[in-house]
């Protein structure tokens, strides 16, 4: 058990450097972590007019993905499809721990921090105007699962728009 130097002298404590090593470790780990959650990924944005598709694990979710565990369906907007994607920057704007990095008239990325250790998730919407629809990827930078959050935060965005009157309320997940 680690111990302030004066609290050794007078229990007789001596610091265990096996504690000691695990703390640091910890402490390098978590750094370490944090660091590699602070770079975003390269090609973030559309590629030859699509959202980049997710890597194998399931922390990603996206509305051009064929895949069950990625698939999500994308906002299907009601009137002014612009309208709808501005609307859209509004609400991300407004959640605590995003950022809109980019707004473009057909694109957006945010970045979206976890409340404990600040990993950073990418959030990414594409305007498809024809399709009357906006395209979305939910993407974190590092791991493996994520517990459902890019779901969610998706859903969550749907919902909003959905209460804004400018989304479909009865588009189903893919």
């Amino acid at each position: 058990m680690y111990a302030p130097q004066f609290l050794r002298r007078r229990a007789g404590l001596r610091p265990n450097p096996v504690v000691r090593a695990l703390v640091g470790l910890v402490f390098v780990s978590l750094v370490g972590l944090i660091g590699c959650s602070s770079h975003p990924p390269r090609g973030l944005g559309e590629m030859a007019g699509a959202l980049r598709p997710c890597p194998p694990s399931p922390n990603c979710v996206c509305s051009e993905s064929e895949d069950p565990l990625h698939a999500i369906a994308p906002i299907q907007t009601v009137g002014t499809p612009e309208v709808a994607f501005q609307k859209a920057e509004e609400v991300i704007r407004g959640w605590n721990r995003c950022t809109v990095i980019r707004f473009d008239p057909d694109f957006l990325h945010a970045e979206c921090k976890s409340a404990i250790f600040r990993f950073v998730d990418d959030l990414e919407l594409a305007l498809r105007p024809d399709q009357r629809e906006i395209a979305v990827r939910s993407a974190s930078r590092v791991g493996h699962s994520d517990f459902g959050v890019n779901r969610r935060r998706v859903e969550r965005l749907r919902e909003a728009l959905i209460k804004a009157g400018v989304a479909v309320p009865d588009a189903q997940p893919s």
